[in-house]
């Protein structure tokens, strides 16, 4: 066996040893593959956020005589920058849902917000303001709505949810989408459900995620994404590259040592 042969065989040899240590399955990395089997309107589209304490609620209330609803949007008084002369813009005064669910509300007191869905707490407070004005308007806020996402993600963070309202995908899309190496049949998703932390598995190759409860992501939810077999071998093999390289070394070394002893 000639030099060159000998040269180009420890070659071949090492170049798969890499490949195999990182190559991805086609069916790893696509999303939702039996998507046309699921039902059109499996999820449904009037999903709304459930307040928890620690919430922090911004509440407008508007009606056709603004004066007559002035109590309830208290302001924030404006601060004033004495060495710029600059005076910071009104802002509404926001209210933080306590450990117990409730708020401190103008004219109406402690109210029960937590267990209520922005919806419900907006036509709950409709009605008691009902007997200062008639035609109120209420819309509700939280302010402090966000989702955590990690691991192998091209932009990993904590993003604010301004709609109050967010599915998986469109967090991961936040995110900068998966890596290829990140695994989409095992996405774990960590939710604080009444102080009790719990947690599931989501398989976004399956369409059948867009079943779960977990298909919509509520305020605080952390998004964990585990990197896959490849990733880790790749991960390994970056640790021991030197020896790869020591190991190939060794190889050519020795076909030139048996090449010139043939000669």
């Amino acid at each position: 066996m000639g030099k060159i042969t000998l040269i180009k065989i420890s070659f071949i040899a090492l170049v798969i040893a890499i490949c195999t240590t990182s190559c991805v399955s086609k069916k790893d990395i696509i999303y939702v593959q039996d998507i046309d089997t699921a039902l059109s309107d499996s999820q449904s589209s009037k999903y709304d956020a459930v307040i928890t304490s620690d919430d922090i609620l911004k509440i407008i209330v508007t009606s056709e005589n603004m004066e007559s609803v002035q109590p309830f949007n208290q302001v924030v008084s404006p601060v004033v920058n004495q060495e710029l002369s600059i005076r910071s813009q009104e802002t509404l005064q926001s209210y933080l849902v306590d450990d117990e669910g409730f708020i401190n509300y103008p004219l109406l007191g402690k109210i029960k917000a937590s267990g209520y869905t922005r919806i419900e707490l907006q036509d709950y407070l409709k009605n008691e303001m009902l007997k200062y004005v008639k035609d109120a308007v209420v819309d509700v806020r939280i302010l402090n709505y966000k989702i955590t996402l990690l691991g192998e993600v091209n932009r990993p963070g904590t993003y604010k949810v301004d709609d109050n309202r967010i599915t998986l995908l469109q967090a991961l899309g936040l995110a900068g989408d998966l890596t290829v190496y990140g695994r989409r049949d095992n996405i774990l998703v960590l939710r604080d459900m009444n102080g009790i932390q719990t947690s599931t598995r989501v398989d976004l190759t399956s369409a059948d995620f867009i079943y779960s409860p977990f298909y919509y992501l509520n305020q605080n939810d952390t998004i964990i994404v585990e990197p896959n077999g490849a990733q880790i071998q790749a991960s390994g093999f970056n640790r021991n590259i030197s020896v790869y390289v020591s190991i190939a070394s060794l190889l050519l070394t020795t076909v030139v040592v048996f090449s010139n002893l043939n000669k």
